[in-house]
């Protein structure tokens, strides 16, 4: 199986190819293409895989002593249709405008007293404008050069680039991200709870993604996510236990993905952005302005300058919610996450095996006469959510799960709204007829003041202006329609 992963400099790249060497994945690809539109970037991310020590790129779970790894041919392109021709699986993860487009994202928004976040809230907004454009031009190009390949998208934000993609590609494109199905296991694991390879028995999860929750987890046909709630020193061993008030969780009586921190805390969150001497987007841009030129000429000592600065970024990780001083738990600075969800869903879509998973995907669950059920009651079937699904060689069929809780389902409600008028100003319509420059702004515009996070007409205002002045582009998409 030929893998294309577009946005082959990026920076997790060295994490997919070391899963590919051992374990479960071993040999499932045949060739490895990167494609980038930088070239210098491609060159370091290469020459990591050329210094890599192949005990040092082993998976956790590697071989027996004395066996060597051997991974996938690997060559790189700049190249578009070069790198999707005979595709078989295209992996995407972009970040157009780079590091230096992130610090806006964030800034913008901070300046004017909001969240500074680069997928949550205004900086999310902005930074799917810029993205849905070309990870449309994706789609289209892998509709006519590779129309039978899948595309797993980790591009964020996940569920509006999914979203603004399934027009094009059907079902033949999934959302991943591995922040839900972490806090899965994080939860099984302080409760006491082993769930089987590949399946989610028993796993109650509902949301969109970075805004979801943990509603059930079950042992023995029991429900221990109340017990677990209640046990102020279980939840102390994990990440999202510890970002939120116990009592608060018992009163809620379900675990929420940790980017609802920014949602149940954001005055929290914000006060402490706003402390930082730079946001995180500052903060990876100078690493990896500095890192980059060096990876491509350290020959020898590429990989280990990168496993440093992955491991630096890691411990970076939502460092605004954590108590100063405090680290992030060692299996989450081992780095990965992202890449073992995405050849799962690889090996299971080639017919390697069923797998569960939790995905983005349409919440339109198909029935035996035809017709179709929500996974989640209460949003629409066409819209894109995050639930556990069942993977196989026919594809991705979320599973049924319980109705929302009222406010949660408000939020899911208004926070998708705030999602599909993003689509709208980034993408045609899908009627395939463009809406009118001045529909556009004002989809985007009407976008920022929904979202619960900016709730306001007049920040909303000063918002797009900011980001219009920092994003020409965004100026040139209004224009583009007639």
């Amino acid at each position: 199986m030929r893998l294309m992963i577009a946005g082959g400099g990026g920076f997790r790249v060295p994490l997919v190819y070391r899963a590919l060497l051992a374990g479960p994945f071993a040999g499932l690809v045949s060739e490895l293409v990167l494609y980038d539109v930088d070239a210098g970037r491609l060159a370091a991310i290469e020459a990591v895989l050329a210094a890599a020590p192949p005990q040092a790129m082993l998976p956790r779970q590697g071989p027996r002593p004395g066996l060597a790894p051997a991974g996938p041919p690997v060559r790189s392109t700049t190249s578009l249709a070069e790198a999707l021709d005979g595709a078989d699986m295209v992996f995407a993860a972009i970040r157009p405008g780079g590091t230096a487009g992130r610090i806006a994202d964030e800034r913008v928004a901070q300046e004017l007293g909001l969240l500074g976040q680069e997928t949550t809230g205004a900086g999310g907004i902005s930074y799917a404008l810029r993205t849905i454009p070309p990870m449309l031009d994706l789609a289209h190009a892998m509709k006519r050069v590779c129309p039978d390949a899948w595309l797993v998208n980790f591009t964020n934000p996940a569920g509006m680039v999914t979203e603004a993609l399934v027009p094009v590609l059907g079902r033949k494109v999934v959302g991943i991200c591995d922040s839900a199905g972490g806090l899965v296991q994080r939860a099984a694991r302080a409760a006491g709870v082993v769930l089987p390879e590949g399946r989610l028995d028993g796993v109650g999860y509902y949301g969109l993604n970075h805004l979801g929750w943990l509603y059930r987890l079950e042992a023995g046909g029991k429900d221990v996510l109340p017990g677990l709630l209640a046990e102020a020193g279980a939840l102390a061993g994990f990440e999202e236990g510890r970002l939120f008030p116990q009592p608060s969780l018992a009163r809620l009586g379900c675990l929420p993905n940790e980017y609802l921190y920014y949602y149940y805390e954001a005055s929290r969150a914000v006060a402490a952005m706003r402390a930082a001497a730079q946001t995180r987007g500052e903060t990876i841009h100078r690493q990896q302005s500095e890192l980059y030129p060096r990876l491509a000429s350290a020959g020898a000592a590429a990989y280990r300058l990168w496993d440093a600065g992955r491991r630096s970024r890691e411990e970076g990780y939502l460092a605004e919610a954590r108590a100063d001083g405090e680290r992030r738990d060692e299996e989450d600075l081992a780095g990965g996450g992202y890449e073992r969800v995405a050849l799962a869903v690889m090996r299971a879509l080639s017919g390697g095996g069923e797998a569960e998973l939790v995905l983005n995907t349409p919440n339109a669950v198909p029935g035996p006469d035809g017709a179709a059920a929500a996974a989640i009651p209460g949003l629409p079937l066409d819209a894109v959510v995050e639930v556990p699904c069942r993977i196989g060689a026919d594809g991705v069929v979320p599973l049924p799960q319980d109705r929302p809780a009222d406010a949660q389902l408000a939020l899911m409600r208004r926070v998708k709204e705030v999602e599909r008028l993003v689509v709208q100003a980034a993408a045609p319509s899908s009627a395939g007829t463009p809406p009118n420059a001045g529909t556009r702004r004002e989809a985007a515009l009407s976008a920022f003041a929904r979202h619960p996070l900016v709730a306001s007409d007049v920040l909303a205002a000063r918002l797009l202006t900011g980001y219009e002045a920092a994003f020409p582009e965004l100026t040139a998409l209004w224009a583009a329609d007639p």
